[in-house]
């Protein structure tokens, strides 16, 4: 399908959300003349801000359920990535040979620039912004998009042929693109951890999303992997283009003794405190040049100037720059206030346990007030527990499906060392804040980073940021 054949075709959007993907699929196909029928199990009540930025569109709303009846009466389907591919209502759909489609599959389909994409559990945000932000010195029109809120198609229609994409792709994304048989030309693998086996029957199967982005690669496209995580560096084996390693240790010596190493190029990798691509004759930048905490950033930093100096072979004096300019993203590791000499940190986009043992890591301190806890996503709690009791000095635990089974571990984990830390569980945001705000003291750090899913409590992972920087603005 081209993008003029949208005109009078009957389109239904399956699932509107909260997040502003489903809001710019309908946006879309509405502005091209599609009947678009917008369909949720949410009410309208809880959609009313996404609805009211489609006025003035010819859209038709069924909210509050979905029935069989759209998914049989439509020219074409749009999946939102939320909506899971076992949904009874897509299998109707295929029934009745309706075409099934995602905004990330059309993307590659009609998309006239070559595409960065980026993946990983954990990373892929920044990583992504990180790799946008350091082309964007040496070109002028650079788009990064994907998992970010908002709807590829939103940008198409400003897209020509030499910009450049840059995307940030969820498994979900990735899943809607196999009929596709798409991979970017230049693609990115962070990290593998076990997540959403809410979702997926297993961590093999998600592993198998994943590996979309570059299981349709060419020859002549290039794949960059993270050779200190050993699931990732083994996919070199499997990569159908040229494949470059990034890591947090001195590639220069290893390379003569790992035949994967051997057959693909070195790039950005850590000596010190100083970055480098290449080689050790090849300096790049060091950690003066950028305020990212953790290791998992300085990761981040390696994953992009692999890319820009592969791919685009950006000059280093523009990465430096584009470094020393750049911002911690929203709802990562961001410090949102500072209150009687103590720091309130938003990492509300920690959603699993390692991302919040990074976050702990990251600080070095015991003077850590952790408010964590939510929605379960079949994940193990048992290396987050001894992060916990290592480096917090009070945990403040939100009410959540996966709760219980967080303080369970942290106690037992208590036990175990023989040591104390004051729990306190709260059922709401301002509760929370107001409690860390009571024991908090000069030089203690207060952290949002939760390790679960945000459903329940809030709308989703932002809005629980969003309430977390309300609630602290608000202290006295």
């Amino acid at each position: 399908m081209k993008i003029k054949d949208i005109k009078g075709k009957k389109v239904t959007v399956m699932g509107l959300g909260l997040h502003g993907g489903g809001l710019g699929i309908a946006r879309f196909f509405a502005k091209h003349g599609a009947y678009v029928l917008a369909t949720d199990i949410k009410p309208a009540n809880e959609l009313k801000a996404t609805i009211a930025k489609l006025k003035g569109l010819k859209i038709k709303y069924v909210l509050g359920q979905h029935r069989l009846e759209d998914f049989v009466n439509a020219d074409l389907v749009m999946q939102n990535p939320g909506v899971p591919e076992n949904s009874k209502y897509l299998l109707v759909a295929k029934e009745h040979k309706i075409p099934i489609e995602t905004d990330l599959g059309l993307f590659f389909d009609w998309c006239p620039a070559p595409i960065v994409g980026v993946t990983g559990t954990k990373g892929k945000s920044t990583t992504a912004s990180l790799i946008a932000a350091m082309l964007g010195q040496v070109y002028d029109d650079v788009f990064l998009a994907g998992n970010n809120r908002t709807s590829v198609l939103e940008i198409l229609p400003d897209i020509v042929s030499n910009d450049i994409v840059v995307l940030e792709l969820s498994s979900w994304q990735l899943a809607g693109m196999r009929s596709h048989k798409k991979s970017p030309q230049v693609a990115v693998f962070t990290n593998i951890y076990p997540d959403h086996l809410n979702r997926y029957d297993s961590l093999r199967q998600y592993i198998q999303d994943k590996k979309v982005i570059f299981k349709w690669q060419k020859p002549d496209d290039i794949l960059i992997l993270n050779y200190d995580d050993n699931v990732v560096r083994n996919f070199a084996k499997e990569a159908q283009g040229k494949v470059c390693f990034y890591s947090l240790t001195d590639l220069a010596l290893v390379s003569d003794r790992d035949d994967l190493l051997a057959r693909a190029k070195i790039g950005a990798f850590l000596q010190g405190k100083k970055i480098f691509y290449g080689s050790r004759k090849h300096k790049v930048c060091q950690s003066k040049d950028f305020s990212l905490r953790g290791k998992h950033n300085i990761a981040n930093i390696l994953a992009a100037i692999s890319v820009v100096k592969l791919a685009y072979q950006a000059p280093s004096r523009t990465i430096r720059q584009a470094l020393r300019h750049y911002k911690p993203l929203s709802g990562r590791l961001e410090v949102v206030a500072r209150k009687q000499e103590v720091r309130y940190i938003n990492d509300t986009c920690a959603t699993m346990p390692e991302a919040t043992i990074a976050a702990l890591k990251s600080l070095n301190k015991q003077n850590i007030i952790l408010l964590a806890g939510g929605a379960a996503k079949g994940l193990s709690f048992q290396k987050l527990a001894k992060s916990i009791v290592k480096r917090v000095k009070m945990l403040i635990l939100l009410t959540g499906s996966a709760t219980d089974q967080l303080e369970k571990k942290v106690r037992k984990e208590l036990v175990k060392q023989g040591k104390e830390l004051k729990i306190v569980i709260v059922d709401s945001m301002d509760l929370a804040v107001n409690t860390a705000h009571q024991e908090a003291v000069s030089g203690d750090v207060v952290l949002l980073s939760p390790a679960c899913a945000s459903f329940g409590m809030f709308k989703h992972e932002f809005d629980r940021g969003d309430q977390f920087i309300k609630a602290v603005k608000s202290l006295k």
